[in-house]
């Protein structure tokens, strides 16, 4: 029992040392926080260090200096200020056309022709009646001449006594008579000259003429159509061809009423064509009509052309830019430019920070107009080019950088 005794009191004596050794090696908490705090802060400049400065980028861009300078933006249609439906007067079946879709043709040409048969004999008959009248005229011309005569003896010899009143009398109604006779043949010749004159203006109707210069559009009736001023009569075409004046092209945009303010006659605008995407046209607000589309809330402006150029046709699908300031001949073409804050200027000239992967490269450039907020470009970046925009003061050539996150 002894030895069991010393036994125990060994073993608690071991448990006593261990756990002494234990809390000598326990490290209080607030060095543990300290020490990993210090590690945050290395890890931090580590990352900062490694990550370079933090910049934001822009692009060189190959532009139009009108898209630089567009103040509104609208959509419209290519329209024809002077258009026709070219028809008739009379009705007749048309026995000839002489124009094809796309031909110029002049103001009084010929562009198709009715039958005329019928006209021409209204013609005839009118031409045969007015020689009828002016033959009866010259007929009642003499008469009167004759009267007029007899009338003025009898009144010389009326006074003298020579003949009783009742002979006087008889030379005096037929004098009148025939004054009568001659207003009246006179005015049948002038009813024949207007008959004749209506005639020849009904059997001009049976030619179809251009009332200006223009181009054909369509045609909308062929030989044996029977044509009429009244369209809707059964069968009947109400005109042979549709014609357009190009010269008088402008666009038609629709522009929002709230944005109407932003709009004045004789401003510069910037016309595309969705059919023709390549091309730019130069344009400028005609004028604006003095009213508002209550459906669509819009104010319609129209926008001539100042160099139409070849293609544009009525109904082309346009987009007008409305532009802030003028442009000269030479402001139409593109050319390379880039935002005027990434435009560092110097004594030794001016320079871009361009992005070559991680790295900042200071690069001179030769800046030509200023456009809004775009600088022109014409020596030193090309399309495409990253540069930093609003580089810090202090970036150096090299130097790494990190792109912003937008």
């Amino acid at each position: 029992m002894p030895d069991k005794d010393l036994g125990k009191l060994a073993i608690e004596k071991d448990e006593k040392k261990r756990k002494k050794k234990t809390r000598r090696v326990r490290v209080p908490v607030p060095l543990l926080l300290i020490m990993a705090g210090i590690l945050v802060v290395l890890a931090a400049a580590w990352f900062y260090l490694s990550r370079g400065v933090v910049v934001q980028t822009t692009t060189v861009s190959r532009l139009y200096p009108a898209q630089v300078l567009t103040r509104l933006t609208a959509s419209g249609y290519v329209v024809a200020q002077r258009r026709a439906d070219v028809g008739t007067k009379v009705t007749g079946q048309l026995v000839s056309l002489l124009v094809e879709e796309g031909d110029s043709v002049k103001e009084g040409q010929v562009l198709a022709r009715l039958e005329s048969e019928e006209a021409a004999a209204v013609v005839r008959e009118a031409r045969s009646n007015l020689t009828l009248a002016e033959a009866r005229l010259r007929e009642a011309g003499a008469t009167l001449e004759n009267a007029q005569r007899d009338f003025m003896r009898m009144e010389n010899l009326a006074e003298s006594g020579a003949v009783s009143r009742s002979e006087y009398d008889a030379a005096r109604t037929t004098y009148l008579a025939a004054r009568a006779s001659h207003q009246a043949a006179q005015a049948a010749a002038d009813a024949g000259r207007a008959a004749l004159e209506r005639a020849r203006v009904s059997l001009s109707y049976t030619e179809i003429t251009a009332p200006f210069d223009a181009v054909v559009l369509t045609k909308n009736a062929d030989v044996g159509d029977i044509i009429t001023s009244l369209g809707a009569a059964a069968q009947a075409k109400g005109s042979v061809v549709s014609i357009a004046d190009l010269s008088s092209l402008k666009v038609e945009a629709d522009v929002s009423e709230s944005n109407i303010g932003m709009v004045s006659v004789g401003q510069p605008c910037d016309i595309t064509l969705e059919a023709l995407p390549q091309k730019r046209f130069r344009g400028v607000v005609d004028s604006i009509v003095p009213t508002v589309d209550r459906a669509q809330a819009t104010v319609l402006v129209k926008v001539s052309f100042v160099n139409p150029g070849q293609g544009i046709l009525p109904e082309m699908s346009a987009r007008v830019g409305f532009l802030s300031q003028p442009l000269g001949p030479d402001g139409w073409r593109p050319r390379d430019m880039v935002s005027s804050r990434a435009i560092v200027r110097s004594e030794e000239g001016n320079f871009v920070f361009l992005v070559k992967g991680e790295r900042a490269e200071k690069t001179p450039v030769q800046t030509g107009e200023r456009f809004g907020d775009m600088v022109s470009v014409l020596r030193g970046v090309r399309t495409g080019d990253m540069v930093i925009e609003a580089p810090p003061e202090d970036l150096s050539d090299g130097e790494r950088i990190t792109l912003a996150e937008e």
